[in-house]
């Protein structure tokens, strides 16, 4: 946790240079996109086609710069095999396959609560507007 951002928990604090790696990570494995080619390539080894029919809504610019951060990161590994045309396969590297573990938690605890979730929102959404008729009246 870091500092500013600690209510309601116990966590140890960080540094401020902690804080920066914490987020940096965060923002690229917890993308839209990142997450998704992460679990595919988790089923295996994967050719950009492949990737880019099992995702839905996904451009190609998008999955190519997708795969490219991931690569650059060190979780996703790159193969061109030297036929005409290229062959090229993506899959997560040994490293990336680590990050499988909590990201397969993460999406098991959203399954899990995913009904209190919503009840929660349409509680908060109830409330919303009760408040917003009270002001109009």
């Amino acid at each position: 946790m870091c500092p500013g951002n600690n209510q309601g928990t116990t966590l140890q604090l960080h540094s401020t240079e902690e804080c920066v790696s914490i987020n940096e990570v965060l923002t690229r494995v917890g993308d839209k996109w990142s997450l998704q080619v992460i679990s595919r390539l988790g089923e295996g080894t994967q050719r950009f086609t492949e990737l880019r029919r099992s995702i839905d809504g996904i451009s190609q610019r998008m999955l190519t710069l997708t795969l490219r951060q991931l690569e650059r990161d060190g979780l996703v590994q790159r193969t061109v095999y030297p036929t005409v045309p290229p062959k090229v396969e993506y899959t997560l590297s040994n490293f990336g396959r680590t990050i499988l573990i909590p990201v397969t938690a993460l999406a098991d605890w959203a399954l899990t609560y995913r009904e209190d979730i919503q009840a929660a929102r349409e509680a908060f959404d109830s409330r919303q507007l009760e408040v917003s008729a009270a002001t109009k009246s």
